[in-house]
């Protein structure tokens, strides 16, 4: 049986919200099979669970947000693509504040954390979303254009493509391929960090966002060079946190996809949109585990290689 994993303990990790500046507590917790991810928010008067799913999104704002009624949780992506790199199906965040912490920027802080819990398989089949038809959102047209499809693969990849008019930017790679049975997330991925421009940081200070942001979390540019002191992780970061951020907003379904996903100029908005129009479509999806590891695709029947 290919099965469901969990932590084997309990981690900590504290830090600040990208956007709020505000300090947050986060404590990841082992959670029984079929409980899925779970955020809690501990510091409200009565604590609030907000289980992750497709419909729990509630704003894709520079961010993907989930909500349960007013208690919200922002920016969970790069924890939720740590989890699905790691392979971790159920797991209890307990978390302080409204926005998980943004750490070093990239979703490499959360990788440590998660290993350094331990990785505990349970007896329990992993459930996985196989896409069966291609399902695919567009919007804007001409140079506004972007779009988000799945096509049935048996297996999980992702192909992304990104088009920015800056010429840091511009002078990197600007597509990327992963396939999960040929490529390592913690190694290829796990460390692209989020970026943003000077000009864009500014505006968004005046409108109280990106008060948490700055050199030590994020790649910054102005407008013409990046700004950060060591330069870009990988000659193609760009890109590759946009990998990066889309396999967290995927992962929101609560299950893995086996799917192969590809992307223009995608966000955290046209990624929802897609799991929306995927699961409002019966017929072009269906739920598989496998009985036997061996009959699973390349790269899940064993937990990724710590880097």
């Amino acid at each position: 049986m290919l099965p469901q994993h969990t932590l084997k303990s309990i981690t900590k990790a504290v830090g600040v919200g990208l956007h709020s500046g505000q300090r947050v507590e986060l404590t990841l917790r082992p959670a029984a099979p079929d409980t899925g991810i779970v955020f809690r928010r501990v510091d409200l008067p009565v604590p609030v669970s907000i289980p992750v799913s497709a419909q729990s999104v509630t704003d894709t704002r520079l961010a993907s947000t989930i909500a349960t009624g007013s208690a919200k949780v922002h920016t969970v992506e790069h924890l939720m693509s740590a989890c699905a790199g790691l392979g971790i199906d159920n797991l209890v965040v307990d978390i302080t504040a409204e926005e998980v912490p943004i750490l070093d920027g990239s979703a490499a802080s959360f990788v440590y954390l998660l290993q350094s819990a331990g990785i505990a398989a349970q007896a329990a089949p992993r459930q996985f979303i196989r896409v069966l038809q291609a399902v695919e959102v567009r919007q804007g047209q001409g140079d506004q254009l972007k779009w988000a499809r799945v096509l049935p693969y048996h297996g999980y990849s992702l192909n992304f493509e990104i088009d920015f008019d800056h010429p840091a930017v511009d002078s990197t790679g600007q597509r990327v391929a992963f396939d999960w049975g040929r490529d390592s997330y913690t190694r290829d991925i796990a460390r692209a960090r989020t970026f943003g421009f000077t000009r864009e940081v500014e505006a968004m200070r005046a409108n109280g966002l990106a008060l948490g942001g700055g050199l030590d979390n994020a790649i910054v540019m102005d407008d013409y060079k990046v700004l950060n002191a060591d330069g870009l992780r990988y000659d193609d970061e760009f890109v590759k946190h946009k990998i990066l951020d889309a396999m967290g907003d995927l992962y929101l379904l609560g299950k893995p996809l086996l799917a192969a996903y590809s992307a223009f100029r995608s966000g955290h908005a046209l990624n929802n949109q897609l799991l929306r129009a995927l699961l409002s479509q019966t017929g072009c999806y269906e739920l598989v585990s496998f009985a036997d590891a061996a009959h699973a695709p390349a790269g899940f029947a064993h937990s990724p290689a710590a880097w």
